[in-house]
């Protein structure tokens, strides 16, 4: 595992704050089912820059702090942690926003059905409707709001040069 350099670790910093005044001022449904959480358009981030995945991460775990669900603040986070570990691995700027999606929809999804109505016959039908939510949430968030931040990236100057050489190699005909 190699050490942060002092920017990176203030970008790390950065991020982990903005996500959580994102989620904690915005008002729009941020907990629950039906939520559509703004920061998480974030989570793309990975795409160009690996340690924003420490930033994230540590946003996340501290506006779940202040979730009604008390699962939310491991295993959202965890959700969280999961798609930009996978995001950074993604090769193209169109799935990107892919894993945060699949992982807040199946985690968040499982987490909120089984704090609501716990592991009965009534599970499975609230964990569909929970993940079909969230999912949609997460597409709004990450998808539309994700595509235009990388797309912002790519054509400023500035934070293209953060890009390291490895990744632009890997990202030829963005």
């Amino acid at each position: 595992m190699r050490k942060m350099t002092l920017q990176q670790l203030t970008f790390a910093a950065v991020l982990a704050a903005v996500y959580a005044v994102l989620t904690l001022t915005l008002p729009v449904p941020q907990y629950g089912p039906v939520q559509i959480r703004f920061a998480e358009a974030l989570c793309v981030l990975p795409f160009f820059f690996p340690m924003a995945t420490p930033g994230l991460f540590i946003g996340c775990v501290l506006a779940n702090l202040a979730s009604p669900y008390v699962l939310d603040v491991v295993f959202g986070s965890a959700a969280t942690l999961l798609a930009c570990l996978w995001t950074g691995r993604i090769r193209s700027r169109w799935l990107a926003p892919l894993p945060a999606v699949i992982c807040n929809a199946v985690i968040v999804g499982t987490e909120i059905a089984f704090s609501e109505v716990g592991s009965g016959p009534a599970f499975w039908p609230a964990f569909g409707f929970n993940a079909l939510m969230i999912g949609a949430g997460e597409l709004i968030a990450c998808g539309l709001l994700g595509q235009l931040v990388l797309g912002a990236i790519w054509r400023t100057p500035l934070l293209r040069g953060w890009i390291g050489p490895e990744r632009l190699t890997q990202l030829r005909g963005f």
